[in-house]
């Protein structure tokens, strides 16, 4: 009998209290590095949002005018550090989320609170087969996400993490790992636009990897072209 997957609970992470960190490089977003990835958008509404096609379950195609109806849903990606802990809501999908955390889970202090962060460290890559998605923020501040090329078989080597200074949004292709947004400061909310129907593909990097990924949020890193 084949096993059933459980699903994914984003507001409790299955992870150790304590992992090595895995550090990340941090790259600057533009059009050259950013290609393949995604690129920078200037105009969160008319940005087209790619629907891939359902893909044929064996040598009958799928109808052309078919598979690809879904449409794209449009909302609020929340996120705010509370304490140690970063925390996110997107109203497009409904989903709530831990993304991650200032310091390993078992050290955190749910009272501390800073203006400013300056890592965090993540347990959770994901992506979807199915369509694109944009993020826009709605205050012009910093942010930094973590991308790798697609491919299931991801490798640590294979995930950089890109700084935007916040005057454009971004767009991730199908198919690209990728997590949340991290705002440079306290809290920060993204315009996010995906598909409706929504496919998503896990990867819990603390299981499969043994440690957790190390991105520095410092401006100080802002200028590395990779």
């Amino acid at each position: 009998m084949e096993s059933v997957l459980e699903p994914v609970d984003y507001l409790n992470p299955d992870v150790p209290a304590r992992l090595p960190w895995h550090e990340v490089p941090v790259i600057r977003a533009s059009a050259d590095t950013l290609r393949g990835y995604g690129c920078l958008v200037d105009d969160a509404e008319k940005h087209e949002i790619e629907i891939v096609q359902w893909p044929a379950q064996g040598w009958r195609p799928v109808d052309t005018d078919t598979g690809d109806e879904g449409g794209v849903v449009g909302g609020v990606f929340h996120t705010e550090w509370v304490g140690d802990v970063l925390k996110a809501h997107n109203d497009a999908v409904q989903g709530e989320y831990v993304l991650g955390w200032r310091c390993n889970p078992g050290d955190v202090n749910a009272g501390k609170e800073q203006d400013v962060a300056d890592r965090v460290l993540l347990w959770h890559l994901n992506y979807h087969p199915d369509g694109g998605q944009l993020f826009f923020p709605q205050q012009k501040q910093p942010f930094v996400v973590p991308l790798a090329l697609p491919g299931d078989d991801l490798t640590l080597e294979r995930i950089v993490a890109f700084w935007c200074d916040g005057s454009q949004g971004l767009y991730i292709n199908p198919g690209i790992w990728h997590d949340g947004v991290f705002p440079v400061m306290r809290k920060q909310s993204f315009l996010d636009r995906q598909g409706r129907v929504h496919a998503r593909v896990s990867c819990n990097i603390a299981a499969e990897f043994g440690v957790f990924l190390h991105v520095s949020l410092s401006e100080s890193l802002e200028s590395q072209e990779g």
